[in-house]
């Protein structure tokens, strides 16, 4: 059975526009070797507790034009706490042991990085947010 690190470095996808350079700084090289690809996998589920958070709001979200969609989601992980702190679990989770010593050490900057990285993942994609149309 392969350790905890290792399968999880093996189930990450390689992310190509995530280059590495020698001028990079630590947290920059953190993002495009960890948060990246981490975000890459966890897509779906991102998305997927995204739907349900609109779903616990009242489908307000679906009231709102484009622009105030992209406030709603800003918003919803910027300010909802309780929803920023999961979605932080949903990708510390995924860190190996050696990760979350070098996270430890930025994750003030780290966090901003990553919740920024949500929220123009998720802004992204907005049209899967579509509210289903039912063919009759």
């Amino acid at each position: 059975m392969l350790r905890r690190s290792e399968a999880l470095l093996q189930s990450r996808p390689d992310v190509p526009s995530a280059a590495l350079n020698p001028e990079m700084t630590a947290e920059e090289r953190f993002q495009n070797t960890t948060l990246r690809p981490i975000l890459q996998t966890q897509n779906n589920l991102l998305l997927a507790v995204f739907r349900h958070y609109i779903g616990k709001h009242k489908n307000a979200y679906f009231a709102l034009g484009s622009e105030a969609r992209e406030g709603y989601i800003e918003n919803a992980i910027q300010k909802d706490i309780k929803f920023r702190n999961a979605l932080k679990g949903m990708i510390i989770g995924q860190f190996t042991l050696e990760e979350y010593e070098g996270y430890k050490q930025h994750s003030s900057a780290l966090n901003k990085r990553m919740m920024q990285m949500v929220i123009n993942r998720i802004k992204d994609q907005m049209q899967l947010f579509e509210a289903p149309v039912l063919l009759q």
